[in-house]
C-alpha cells in the first residue's frame, strides 16, 4: 500500500506538501476552495452543538469526495517528535521550510488507509477543530481530491476547476466572505 501511494503521490503532487498542507491553496489556487466549519466564519466551537456542526460539515464534504471508497490519511509529526501512536514507523520523512538561520525542518509522515464511512475520523477531526492536532491530508488512493481540515475550516483541492466549482456551489453558505477566498 505505501509504495503504491508513494508512486501515485509523486506523479500528482510534491512530497513536501504532505508536511505543509497549508501551502495547497497557494500552489493550486485554480482548483482550491475553502469552507468554514461554523456560521459567520467562527473559528472554534463553544458548545457540543457547535462541535456537532463542525463534524457534520467535515463529514458532509468527505462523504461527497470519498463516499463508499477508500481514503488515505496522511498525518505529519514535525521536527523529529516521536509518533503519538506508539512505535509506528514513519512512511516517509521530508524536509520543508528551510530557514537560513535555523536550517531545515523535518516531518515524519504516517499513512493509513481506510474504507470511508461517515464519522470514521471524528476523534481526529475533533482534535484538529480544537487546534490540538495538525490536519494533515485526506485523499483517495489515486490522490485526485485533497482534503485538508484545519481549526476553523477545510481546504479542498479538486481535480479540475469545474469539479471545484460544483463542490463550491453545493456549499455556498459555508464559504468565506473574504474577497480572496472562495
Amino acid at each position: 500500500m505505501h509504495k503504491e501511494f508513494a508512486s501515485v503521490w509523486e506523479k500528482c503532487w510534491q512530497l513536501e506538501l504532505l508536511a505543509t498542507p497549508y501551502e495547497l491553496k497557494h500552489r493550486y489556487r485554480d482548483r482550491w476552495v475553502r469552507f468554514h466549519c461554523l456560521p459567520e466564519s467562527k473559528r472554534y466551537a463553544e458548545s457540543e452543538s457547535e462541535t456537532a456542526v463542525i463534524l457534520d460539515r467535515y463529514n458532509s464534504v468527505l462523504d461527497e469526495l470519498f463516499g463508499g471508497g477508500e481514503v488515505c490519511v496522511v498525518r505529519a509529526e514535525y521536527s523529529g517528535r516521536r509518533a503519538r501512536r506508539g512505535l509506528q514507523k514513519a512512511w516517509r520523512t521530508t524536509v520543508y521550510d528551510v530557514d537560513p538561520e535555523f536550517g531545515p525542518s523535518r516531518a515524519d509522515l504516517f499513512l493509513t488507509r481506510h474504507v470511508w464511512q461517515r464519522g470514521l475520523l471524528d476523534p481526529r477531526l475533533r482534535k484538529v477543530a480544537d487546534d490540538r492536532e495538525p490536519g494533515g491530508i485526506i485523499t483517495d488512493p489515486g490522490a485526485r481530491w485533497l482534503f485538508h481540515p484545519y481549526d476553523g475550516g477545510m481546504d479542498v483541492i479538486a481535480p479540475t476547476a469545474a469539479d471545484r466549482d460544483a463542490l463550491r456551489d453545493r456549499h455556498q453558505d459555508w464559504l468565506s466572505k473574504h474577497p480572496q477566498e472562495f
